[in-house]
């Protein structure tokens, strides 16, 4: 993933806000410099093009975040367990930066990078934990599991940023009733989702 400079991550937060605002409308040099508190002559010189900046923001938002939540992964071995707390990283992101929730919940369906932020570790864990006895469910079903993931991610993504549920609640329900649908007994699930979250790593 190709790092930012400072202008630019200023410039595409103020492009996320700006697009969830609008609803993925093209934005105009004007409002994108006043958003990001630049010049003009900056937003040239530092994109490609404004009809690319929709595609460059979504992009980098859905490599960052995965590659986040992979490496949180890394001395965690037990598959229900990472997939408990990437369920929970996303809603409490959400809590955090409730733009990036917003995009993510608005966009997330229709674009093919943010599409693999949530559907890339997912896969893993779950093919790792299907062929270690883990998981119970068929083969042939993965596709509509990892789909029930996504929707439910997103689902406690929508409570937190509409003020329904705290993202500690929505985040621990949504994970223990997938590991529920996956095998998991009813007091190990409710044991997992519920384990103190760890920060998310950054890329720096």
């Amino acid at each position: 993933m190709k790092n930012l400079s400072q202008v630019q991550k200023r410039i595409h937060e103020a492009a996320l806000r700006l697009f969830v605002e609008r609803g993925g409308s093209q934005l105009n040099i004007s409002d994108l410099a006043a958003a990001a508190g630049v010049a003009r002559g900056t937003i040239y010189n530092n994109l490609e093009s404004m009809e690319q900046l929709f595609v460059q923001v979504a992009t980098h938002l859905g490599a960052e975040m995965h590659q986040r939540v992979t490496r949180s992964f890394a001395q965690l071995p037990d598959p229900a367990q990472r997939l408990s707390n990437g369920i929970r990283f996303f809603v409490r992101r959400t809590h955090e930066e409730p733009h990036w929730g917003a995009f993510i919940n608005r966009f997330a369906l229709s674009n093919a990078s943010l599409q693999e932020m949530l559907y890339g570790p997912p896969t893993m864990d779950l093919m790792q934990g299907l062929s270690s006895g883990r998981y119970n469910f068929r083969p042939e079903q993965l596709m509509t599991v990892i789909s029930h993931i996504a929707g439910t991610t997103l689902g406690a993504m929508f409570l937190v940023s509409q003020g329904h549920k705290t993202w500690r609640e929505a985040g621990s329900d949504s994970a223990e009733m997938v590991l529920r649908s996956l095998g998991i007994s009813f007091d190990e699930a409710r044991a997992i989702a519920t384990v103190e979250l760890p920060p998310l790593p950054t890329l720096d």
